[in-house]
């Protein structure tokens, strides 16, 4: 599909994904509706730290992804939705499993059924490596079985069913992109890669870290953005379910070595056991097979293998380490 003169909604665009993926369509030259989550302080979250004028050129609609009708009117007049909006942290799925029912499945439901009824040219949802809990067989195909190993995770499974569900019964021509592991600037400390540079940043040397030898596929934040814009331009992409990842495996032990060498601190990992999940809802191994994107979607990672993870977070390192930007975060509290 030719999006030049398109006009792109971008749910979740306040969120660490979503306001990188909104400052890279507007410049490429898309027009661009950014949807953040209405709050009091009248705050755009990331996008409030974008270049004035990338600001300028985004129009911004402050709603709830929950409400049907702030949904439809947000999508009145696009041609294109990206939907990013959800509750993703895993941990505080298990202390408040409703809302996640209520913003990823309730919210991805108002999402096509508006894209239904005002003829949406593609919507492009956000899924996860996690529907697929810990890997039976790697590298993990498309088609290989959805497990909810996590209030978080059974709820995407959820989320991605009703945007294929409305594409098979509606013919709404909907994308499931399924992200392994992002990482890079901006992203939540509860998250493991912030979690790690965060501390040592903050001159940590005994890390407070969960589990360390489950595996990941980690993906640098652009190759991510690359991949959205690739499904939202592929006509090929349309009804399939469309894994981006590295193809890339390493272990969140080898992960903290490798932070800890790039920023040259020699630290001990602490098990904290607020950090570990329960035993059945840890996700042992993801590993991507890539294949499909390429063939459907002509995308490829362009930090692949030990060294672009290496150069990924290299990149990601130097924004951590930028006072400005630390000061966001609260490196000695564990944040669910």
């Amino acid at each position: 599909m030719f999006m030049k003169n398109k006009k792109i909604l971008v749910t979740g665009a306040d969120g660490f994904i979503g306001s990188h993926l909104t400052e890279e369509l507007v410049r490429r030259g898309f027009t661009v509706k950014a949807f953040v989550m209405y709050n009091s302080f009248n705050s755009w979250g990331w996008l409030d730290r974008s270049e004035p004028e990338i600001l300028k050129s985004i129009e911004v609609f402050a709603g709830d992804i929950r409400d049907p009708h702030g949904v439809r009117n947000a999508m009145k007049g696009c041609d294109v939705v990206m939907h990013l909006a959800a509750l993703i942290a895993i941990p505080y799925s298990y202390h408040s499993p409703d809302t996640y029912v209520d913003t990823n499945v309730k919210g991805t439901l108002n999402v096509v059924q508006a894209a239904r009824e005002l003829g949406t040219s593609r919507v492009v949802h956000t899924s996860t490596s996690e529907v697929y809990g810990t890997a039976r067989f790697v590298p993990i195909t498309e088609e290989h079985p959805l497990q909810g190993q996590s209030p978080y995770s059974a709820s995407k499974i959820g989320a991605d069913h009703i945007a294929m569900s409305f594409h098979s019964s509606f013919e709404t021509p909907v994308v499931v992109l399924r992200p392994f592991n992002t990482y890079g600037p901006r992203q939540s400390a509860r998250a493991v890669i912030p979690a790690i540079i965060t501390q040592i940043a903050s001159g940590a040397r005994s890390l407070k870290l969960g589990a360390i030898h489950p595996t990941r596929d980690f993906n640098y934040i652009s190759d991510i953005v690359r991949g959205f814009i690739a499904a939202a331009e592929s006509d090929g992409a349309v009804g399939e379910v469309i894994n981006c990842g590295s193809g890339f495996e390493i272990s969140i032990g080898d992960t903290v070595r490798m932070i800890a060498d790039i920023m040259g601190a020699e630290c001990e990992i602490q098990t904290d056991n607020e950090r570990l999940r329960p035993a059945g809802s840890e996700v042992e191994r993801l590993l991507a097979d890539n294949s499909k994107a390429k063939r459907i979607m002509g995308w490829t990672p362009a930090y692949a293998g030990m060294e672009g993870l290496r150069r990924g977070l290299g990149e990601t390192i130097e924004w951590f380490r930028n006072p400005e930007n630390l000061k966001s975060y609260k490196a000695g509290l564990y944040n669910i």
